[in-house]
């Protein structure tokens, strides 16, 4: 088990997370028809959207109340009612997400009181759902908020009482996904579902609404795909649940109280033993062998994991990123052979002590700088937020986690998978043959007359 070091700093420098905030508008942009809309400053949406605009590379459905000095002080019930009553009249939205922020979670505002307000105000507007979640910026980071998000709509939509058994489908699945997932990684896996003759139900499905396509149809104020509203009705229709992410765990017993569908619980989908149980999982809900394609892929990657072992073996990897992502990465590198040496988390989460490491810092990339230093890694894992510190260490980066803005399609990158994971070994094992560990290079005697280009190369 790794230890936990909790921060011991009063401010952060060179910030590592993303706000819980912008996690909980992520998990909303993964609903067809919806939009979110942060209950705060203007400047706080402004600033999270410029965050999603440069790593999705879309435009993207956000809107905010503009909560000024004066509401900030008497109050904001006022800006919440009108700007829920604006986005019906305009767009009329199958859902409207309200993240709070700090400005007024520090306030004391209530946004549930806001909204019955709103729905006595405006009936015609009842076709519209409202779904509101507390997530203050000063706490937890954007996976912490993305899994707020999710259990937020399963206690809103999910209808509660006797579970549905009589009315369960014996060939769908739901897939709670997790934050670290990309858009990628969840086409992949839905793949991988339809490959067993499943039919996948994903929440929230940013495959849908943000995979970088271009929509055929005009200007939408709104999301253009991912998880339909209506289907949260059918959850309890499924013959299970795939839970991928420790984060979703609260989201996972709410839907399992209110459905009675057993679920299956993965912290993440890297690396060949989380993919084998993954495998005959699906195997075992489908009453079905593994597919000859999917056998295929495994043997691939390992043949990958035997041609890269000579660079990735005895590797000193550092690695920033949320929780589940971070310890898939630290479980990814002890299968090859790999160490890591230093791991920062940007919040404290009860998974961070299964960590492959011996300890996990709750901290910033200056700590994993240091870190990183002292221990001599070889090699950085982190966000595109890494590139300064990877460039002052002397040592490539690969870039993992959100947001990846100085790279295109980065966000549409698959890592799960044996295919994924295939990949991802010959990337790392790449970046490391690019830095000549231990090469020897050719001897060329003194005493021996050699060509002027000969010469000059050596």
């Amino acid at each position: 088990m790794a230890e936990i070091r909790k921060r011991n700093k009063a401010l952060a420098v060179n910030p590592l997370k993303a706000s819980s905030t912008l996690g909980a508008a992520l998990a909303f942009l993964g609903l067809d028809r919806a939009i979110p809309m942060l209950h705060g400053s203007q400047g706080c949406t402004a600033f999270g959207k410029v965050f999603l605009v440069r790593h999705f590379r879309e435009p993207i459905p956000l809107q905010t109340t503009a909560i000024d000095q004066v509401s900030a002080i008497m109050g904001g019930d006022e800006q919440l009612v009108e700007g829920l009553c604006t986005l019906c009249a305009k767009s009329a939205p199958a859902l409207i997400g309200i993240p709070t922020t700090g400005l007024v979670e520090t306030q004391g505002a209530d946004v549930e009181r806001g909204i019955r307000t709103f729905r006595a105000a405006h009936p015609e507007h009842a076709d519209t759902a409202v779904v509101a979640v507390a997530t203050p910026d000063y706490c937890g980071s954007l996976e912490s908020g993305y899994a707020a998000a999710v259990r937020a709509l399963i206690d809103a939509l999910v209808p509660s009482g006797e579970p549905r058994r009589a009315a369960r489908r014996s060939r769908r699945v739901n897939v709670l996904a997790g934050a670290h997932l990309t858009p990628g990684d969840l086409e992949h896996l839905k793949t991988l579902i339809a490959a067993f003759e499943l039919e996948a139900l994903v929440l929230p499905d940013l495959s849908g609404s943000l995979d970088g396509h271009l929509p055929t149809a005009d200007y939408s104020a709104l999301t253009t795909g991912g998880t339909p509203i209506g289907a949260f009705a059918e959850l309890g229709g499924a013959a299970a649940t795939l839970v991928i992410g420790d984060a979703l765990g609260e989201a996972a017993d709410l839907l399992a109280e209110r459905t009675g569908v057993p679920d299956h619980r993965f912290t993440h989908l890297l690396g060949i033993e989380a993919v084998d149980q993954l495998m005959l999982t699906l195997s075992a809900i489908a009453e079905r062998p593994v597919p000859a394609a999917i056998e295929r892929q495994r043997e691939q990657l390992q043949d990958a994991m035997l041609d890269s072992h000579f660079m990735l073996g005895m590797t000193r990897v550092a690695i920033a990123a949320d929780p589940d992502l971070l310890v898939g990465w630290t479980e990814l590198l002890a299968g090859v052979g790999a160490e890591t040496v230093a791991a920062v988390a940007p919040s404290n989460a009860p998974v961070l002590a299964r960590a492959r490491c011996a300890e996990v810092r709750i901290g910033d990339l200056e700590d994993l700088e240091r870190q990183a230093g002292a221990a001599h890694a070889e090699l950085l894992v982190a966000n595109a937020h890494g590139v300064q510190s990877a460039a002052r260490l002397g040592i490539p980066l690969l870039r993992a986690g959100f947001p990846q803005f100085d790279r295109l399609g980065g966000f549409r990158r698959t890592w799960i998978g044996y295919q994924g994971t295939r990949d991802t070994l010959f990337e790392l094992a790449n970046l490391l043959l690019e830095l000549e560990r231990g090469e020897i290079h050719p001897y060329r005697s003194r005493l021996k007359q050699w060509p002027e280009h000969e010469r000059t190369a050596a």
